[in-house]
């Protein structure tokens, strides 16, 4: 995709629309490298936010997610990480002329970081117990990763 051939989408993303702010009112996204304005941004405000939340909450609420099978929550997760790897080009670039950080290292180090982080967390889901423990609604199971440190003791003398 040639550079200026780029469009991006400026309307709020809520519960899985995108739509314009309540107010209507947008503002420029101007590239930190060209000074060009880049799209226009919806402009979002309480009312936005609140509408966010409402929707976050429902979502939660009813087990969109926390519901899927743990098979089905990981297929998903790799699924965006490789969607991220496949428009890595296009992300990167839209990082370099939004921030100004160096496409080499938008494409490196955000693009491949944050893939890699969707997979990290996606791969074992479904990798404890054969499933995901069940939990009841109330409650909300993390998987966190700790290193085993192993090493010997040794005293005076023993060491070359």
């Amino acid at each position: 995709m040639a550079l200026r051939d780029m469009k991006w989408d400026g309307r709020a993303l809520i519960n899985g629309r995108n739509v314009d702010a309540v107010s209507g009112k947008l503002f420029d996204c101007v590239s930190q490298v060209e000074g060009r304005v880049l799209t226009q941004v919806a402009r979002c405000e309480a009312a936005d936010v609140d509408a966010a939340v409402s929707a976050a909450r429902a979502a939660f609420d009813v087990h969109r997610w926390s519901g899927l099978a743990p098979a089905q929550r990981k297929r998903i997760m790799i699924r965006f990480a490789d969607l991220m790897q496949q428009h890595g080009d296009e992300l990167a670039m839209t990082e370099t002329l939004d921030m100004g950080k160096p496409f080499k290292y938008a494409r490196a180090v955000n693009v491949n970081s944050t893939a890699n982080c969707l997979r990290w967390y996606g791969k074992p889901v479904d990798k404890v117990y054969d499933e995901i423990a069940s939990t009841l609604k109330t409650e909300l199971a993390l998987i966190t990763a700790s290193r085993w440190v192993w090493w010997r003791s040794s005293s005076p003398g023993t060491n070359p």
